[in-house]
C-alpha cells in the first residue's frame, strides 16, 4: 500500500487514526546502522511498524526488525518517543495516520540480512555514511537523536 508522509504541511490532510508503532536503530559491533529502503517511497528507513494486539513494544520492535531485514535483534535501549500531531502518513486506502512512534535501540543477535516485501535493499552503513542517504525527515531525526546520544528523547 502506497504511503506519503507530510510533517508541519499546512496542506497535509487531517489524521482519522492513531497507531502505536516502534521502530529499531539497530548498530553492529562495528558501530553501523541497519537501514532498508523502503517500497513505498524509496526512501532508507528504520526498521519498523506498528504494534499488534498481544505484543508489547519490545516485541514489535523485535518481529519488525526480523519481518523486513531478516535479523533478530535485542532491545538494549530507547532512543526516543515521536508524537508529533504534524506529521501523518496518508495511506492510498483513505487511512491518514497521526505519528505515534517509540524508537528502540537494538543490536543483531543472528539471522542473515535480506530484503522483503516492503524493502528493496537492506545494508549498513557508518554513521557519517547516513547524512547523504535520501530519508524523510522524522527518520533522520531518529537517526540524529541516537548520534547525539540523547536518550532518550521526548518529540
Amino acid at each position: 500500500m502506497a504511503r506519503r508522509d507530510y510533517e508541519d504541511d499546512p496542506d497535509a490532510p487531517k489524521p482519522n487514526s492513531l497507531v502505536p508503532a516502534a521502530s529499531v536503530v539497530v548498530v553492529d559491533g562495528a558501530g553501523r546502522v541497519l537501514l532498508q529502503r523502503r517500497t513505498d517511497n524509496g526512501m532508507w528507513a528504520l526498521p519498523g511498524g506498528t504494534m499488534e494486539l498481544g505484543e508489547s513494544l519490545a516485541d514489535c520492535g523485535i518481529r519488525e526488525t526480523r519481518e523486513e531485514t531478516g535479523l533478530d535483534v535485542e532491545i538494549t535501549g530507547i532512543v526516543g518517543t515521536y508524537t508529533n500531531p504534524g506529521h501523518v502518513f496518508a495511506y492510498d486506502d483513505g487511512e491518514v495516520r497521526q505519528e505515534f512512534s517509540i524508537c528502540l535501540l537494538g543490536r543483531p543477535v543472528s539471522g542473515e540480512l535480506r530484503f522483503s516485501d516492503e524493502s528493496f535493499e537492506v545494508a549498513w552503513f557508518t554513521p557519517q555514511q547516513t547524512d547523504d542517504l535520501p530519508m524523510v525527515p522524522s527518520i533522520r531525526k531518529r537517526i540524529t537523536d541516537w548520534r547525539s546520544g540523547r536518550t532518550p528523547v521526548v518529540r
